[in-house]
């Protein structure tokens, strides 16, 4: 069961991974190009780490946990870092929607 969780997950930060770089190649402006960017990256880190969280519950052995611990670790780290430079950019975002508005 927390198998098909887990697939699940994966499945749907990938569609959001792709959904953001889709929006970030198809805008104009500066700002809302980044914020899709680490948008999309808040995504991959993600998948990286429901990635490692699903290989924990396949195959319990010593080399596992090591590459799992990894992906865990650098999923979480790149999940939290991307969020902060996304909300980051997200202030200005409306604004510069609404300045390029025509």
């Amino acid at each position: 069961m927390i198998n098909v969780v887990l697939v699940s997950l994966i499945i749907i930060s990938f569609v959001f991974y792709f959904y953001f770089k889709t929006k970030q190649f198809r805008n104009n402006l500066p700002i809302a190009k980044k914020w899709y960017a680490n948008r999309s990256l808040v995504a991959l880190g993600s998948l990286l780490f429901f990635f490692g969280l699903n290989q924990l519950s396949l195959f319990p052995t010593t080399l596992t946990y090591v590459i799992s611990g990894l992906f865990i670790i650098i999923g979480f780290l790149t999940m939290v870092y991307y969020y902060r430079v996304a909300k980051h950019y997200g202030q200005f975002v409306e604004e510069e929607f609404h300045l390029n508005k025509k």
